[in-house]
């Protein structure tokens, strides 16, 4: 029996993969930051991600390259990759926004939804249950909202200032913007030509109440590759997973 939704499940997506990554020096030197490898697969993180949305029901990406983007285009050429991908490269800086514009429109399915990925998000969780989520609120967009740990250890204390337990690494009270989204057709046009869409698109959709936001499910796999320890940390996480 087809889901009432699955009509509407995206089939295209956008991978803003154009970030100089200058926090994961060195690796970055030579290699873009969806380029960079997480150690122990032989897999760059935009590999891992083209898996991910082969297997949720994509059929086509548009990469959006900048930093050394010869470097990702020519992996993505000589890569068997189970999906169809076409790249588009930021001649000048865009902005987020921007950027984002430039690359849905080269998507094949301009008047259907579509989903989008920052490049250095490395997770898994259902994106057919977001966009069903998306469908049902009749949102314009939809934000996954992480729930991070925060890299400290934190204390609780009673009333009268008494420590009374340490947690480690505790996740955060506030939800975050995870990186990954379900568009309708509509929002391209309400992506700006050059800037931030995250200060100017968002928050008037937020005003106008239709824009989601998607809680990933419990125990969802979510990390931003942002430093040389969260690679490490995601090896860790990787081994601990495969045993």
């Amino acid at each position: 029996m087809t889901h009432p939704s699955a009509a509407s499940r995206p089939v295209q997506a956008v991978v803003l993969a154009g970030g100089q990554g200058s926090r994961l020096r060195p690796y970055t030197d030579d290699r873009p930051k969806p380029m960079v490898e997480i150690p122990g697969t032989g897999t760059p993180i935009i590999g891992h991600q083209l898996s991910w949305l082969a297997e949720e029901g994509v059929t086509d990406v548009v990469v959006s390259c900048g930093h050394l983007a010869e470097v990702l285009q020519e992996w993505l050429e000589n890569t068997d990759l189970p999906l169809s991908v076409t790249t588009v490269v930021e001649t000048e800086p865009l902005g987020r926004g921007g950027g984002l514009r430039h690359a849905a429109a080269r998507l094949p399915h301009p008047d259907r939804p579509w989903y989008a990925t920052n490049g250095d998000i490395w997770t898994r969780f259902s994106l057919r249950d977001m966009a069903d989520f998306h469908t049902e609120r009749g949102a314009v967009a939809t934000l996954a909202l992480a729930r991070p740990r925060l890299p400290w250890g934190a204390v609780q204390t009673d009333g009268f200032g008494h420590i009374t337990d340490f947690i480690e690494s505790p996740p955060s009270t506030f939800e975050i913007n995870a990186g990954v989204y379900v568009f309708s057709p509509e929002f391209t046009g309400l992506l700006p030509e050059r800037g931030d869409h995250e200060r100017t698109t968002f928050p008037r959709l937020a005003r106008e109440r239709r824009l989601a936001g998607f809680p990933l499910p419990q125990g969802a796999y979510w990390r931003a590759i942002d430093t040389a320890k969260d690679l490490t940390e995601a090896a860790k996480e990787l081994a601990s997973q495969s045993r």
